[in-house]
């Protein structure tokens, strides 16, 4: 009898260390109240924001029209994001959750960049967007994306989204972090302040001072 049972024994150790790691998988911890309206004001903050006193909290601090506009994209890249984080939707605090709306002109491009916090599922509202990521090992999946298609992208990957239809283009981009946070290579080498040292990126790059200087005047206006 002791052997037979030890099959199903092992199985229910499993699902129960299973079930353990789930929580620890998830991008922000889960909440432990009903809800907890970001204190955007409050001096002291924690791994986010501190609960506002619950007598405070209005019906509006779960609405937003954070995203109901469109952002200019009148910029060398033609692309705009409208972010509703718990920065701007205190509603969002704690809840692990948040969005964001881009608006891609004709042939624009959100140009490959990161979230460390956060997995993200892009949803087309208008147009053809082709979305790719890659991989640890250098693997490039994309596809294009059309009106009310679906496309993930895991947590921390690099990633892109380019307009390839003939108009302007929408999608939003919906997070299970309420800060996903992001990570634009391109600024983080050539627009950072204090500057980059020249020798990171001459052997980074692999060319020399005078094609680093011409790329940093690129990005000294971000």
């Amino acid at each position: 009898m002791a052997s037979a049972a030890r099959p199903h024994v092992l199985r229910v150790l499993l699902a129960v260390a299973i079930a353990a790691a789930v929580p620890c998988a998830l991008s922000d911890p889960a909440p432990l109240q009903d809800f907890c309206v970001a204190d955007l004001q409050a001096a002291t903050q924690l791994d986010g924001f501190p609960c506002k006193a619950a007598s405070a909290v209005v019906d509006g601090d779960f609405f937003s029209r954070a995203i109901v506009a469109a952002a200019s994209t009148r910029n060398p890249f033609g692309v705009n994001s409208t972010r509703a984080t718990v920065a701007t939707f205190p509603g969002l605090n704690t809840l692990g959750l948040s969005i964001t709306r881009v608006d891609l002109a004709q042939g624009g491009l959100n140009p490959p960049h990161s979230h460390p916090r956060a997995s993200e599922l892009v949803m087309v509202l208008k147009g053809e967007v082709m979305v790719g990521f890659t991989t640890g090992t250098n693997q490039l999946f994309s596809k294009v994306v059309k009106e009310n298609e679906l496309f993930v992208v895991p947590r921390g990957l690099q990633h892109f989204q380019l307009n390839t239809g003939a108009g302007d283009a929408v999608f939003v981009a919906m997070f299970d972090s309420q800060s996903p946070g992001v990570v634009t290579p391109t600024f983080s080498l050539f627009a950072t302040k204090p500057a980059m040292p020249i020798e990171v990126l001459t052997k980074t790059f692999l060319v020399g001072e005078d094609e680093v200087g011409a790329m940093k005047s690129k990005f000294a206006g971000f």
